[in-house]
């Protein structure tokens, strides 16, 4: 028996108060997650336009265009995904927050990025926003000698510990750091279309956040 996941209309926004944290990859590879599901439209609000520089090689399977355009798609699609302004203000936060279904906010494991976080989550908890963490840029699960089983690497193991310990929802998968993510971009394609012997993993990393989204919303 196959089982098939049913969406609802979904608006998700994508945020963070710094750069470099997958934000853009993370939207584009949702929408694509979600475009399985019904028709897709990924708008591009950040001025560095990198979802539309992406799509401009016309290879992506879903519409991506930016918020003064979005009228002419919108009416079509059955999900809405944003890659919002990069650090936004409290007050942009606010509204991006209220605007959507689920607001996702990646984040490595770097100090910085997660004091970053730390400070987004505190003005989300203050507005009762529906949001969640989503771990980027993490060094894959490795094999330890003499153990046939996978394990976390120690900063994702910290990570989760750190947002466990302050009640910060977050997503179970995580998007590790395989190069075929960095690549994809060059050739105008999602991550599972790039030619690597990683890329089916590097896929299935965003596989795993789609089928979480669905108990956010």
């Amino acid at each position: 028996m196959v089982k098939i996941l049913i969406f609802i209309f979904m608006d998700i926004s994508l945020a963070g108060l710094k750069g470099g944290i997958a934000k853009t990859t993370s939207a584009i590879h949702v929408a694509a997650y979600l475009q399985q599901t019904g028709s897709t439209l990924l708008i591009d609000s950040d001025k560095n336009e990198s979802a539309l520089v992406w799509a401009r090689a016309g290879k992506l399977p879903f519409p991506v265009c930016s918020l003064e355009g979005a009228t002419k798609y919108i009416r079509q699609a059955d999900h809405v995904v944003i890659d919002t302004q990069a650090r936004p203000d409290p007050k942009d936060l606010e509204g991006i927050a209220k605007g959507c279904d689920l607001l996702i906010l990646p984040t490595t494991p770097k100090a910085l990025d997660l004091d970053a976080l730390l400070r987004t989550t505190q003005i989300l908890e203050e507005m009762r926003a529906n949001y969640s963490v989503l771990l980027t840029m993490i060094p894959p699960p490795r094999r330890r000698p003499g153990n046939s089983t996978l394990e976390p690497s120690l900063k994702e193991k910290q990570t989760r510990q750190l947002l466990e310990e302050a009640k910060i929802p977050f997503f179970d998968a995580a998007i590790y750091s395989y190069t075929a993510f960095e690549r994809a971009p060059l050739l105008g394609v999602t991550v599972d279309r790039y030619p690597d012997k990683y890329s089916s993993q590097a896929w299935d990393c965003y596989v795993q956040v789609g089928k979480e989204i669905a108990k956010w919303v």
